[in-house]
């Protein structure tokens, strides 16, 4: 008599049957460049805690090819990651009324990608005027 095995359903490449599983580990990958990211700003951190020429050493090395492509890389991951994160957010958000009337999912996506738009301007209006 043979024995019995329990039917092991394959878990290989299951994110890969639905497009709403791909949208979901691209989003998730999206981290993975966020923590890069934190990185290089680490190292200028430290760079910058080690005097003047240290800190001048990174900057030269942030203007290096390599760099610059890493960063357009990066730039593309964020504004992916950020239409993401404010394209789920009416699904995780409680219904939402304004004047008695529901809140449309695409005005509170809308709404998100304004803000994080006006808040990027102001950053960069701000370094600037720094400089």
């Amino acid at each position: 008599m043979s024995a019995r095995h329990p039917y092991v359903r394959s878990m290989d490449g299951w994110w890969k049957r639905d497009p709403y599983f791909i949208r979901y580990m691209a989003r998730e990958v999206t981290a993975v460049f966020v923590a890069l990211y934190a990185v290089v700003l680490l190292f200028g951190v430290v760079r910058l805690s080690q005097g003047e020429a240290a800190y001048n050493g990174w900057l030269q090395y942030l203007k290096t090819p390599w760099m610059l492509v890493f960063h357009l890389i990066v730039l593309a991951v964020f504004c992916y990651h950020t239409w993401s994160w404010f394209y789920i957010m009416p699904k995780t958000l409680p219904i939402m009324f304004v004047g008695g009337k529901r809140v449309q999912p695409g005005t509170i996506t809308g709404t998100g990608l304004a803000a994080s738009v006006v808040a990027c301007l102001a950053v960069l209006l701000i370094v600037g005027g720094i400089s």
